[in-house]
């Protein structure tokens, strides 16, 4: 089966534009042209755009596509180079989701903290705003380094 341009980018709910500048940095090889010299796709390319867009939402860059694409065009040789490159995407995105997380666990602490104040529960403090004329004492817990 072969799909259009327009095609590809209902089937992947992807831009004309992006398909296009991916076609024209070389990152989907062996496109075949139609008699009217318009693209066409086949159902291995529909598979390695799926992975490119997988690829971008990992966080890589064009160049490190384009450099990934090369290791495929290599063969099975480049498995170990490929893996590596993988590994080390994968740790930076763990990294980003552990401080995402950290963020959230900030916020929720934050939410609780301004909920016991409004209940009563818990008198307000803030390293900001002087309480009767002096400082006030830093009496807000610590959550991964922020605080106030």
């Amino acid at each position: 089966m072969t799909y259009t341009m327009m095609q590809v980018c209902r089937e992947l709910d992807m831009t004309y534009q992006t398909l296009k500048f991916y076609c024209n940095e070389g990152l989907v090889p062996n496109v075949k042209r139609s008699s009217s010299n318009r693209r066409i796709f086949d159902d291995r390319n529909l598979k390695w755009i799926r992975d490119l867009t997988c690829l971008k939402r990992c966080g890589l860059s064009i160049q490190e596509m384009k450099e990934y694409l090369d290791l495929c065009l290599q063969g099975p040789a480049t498995i170990p180079a490929r893996k590596e490159m993988l590994a080390k995407k994968q740790e930076a995105l763990r990294a980003s989701i552990k401080e995402l997380e950290d963020s959230v666990a900030y916020i929720d602490w934050k939410q609780n903290f301004y909920d016991d104040v409004l209940a009563g529960r818990r008198p307000y403090t803030s390293n900001l705003i002087p309480v009767n004329g002096a400082a006030a004492t830093a009496q807000e817990h610590t959550v991964t380094g922020c605080s106030s």
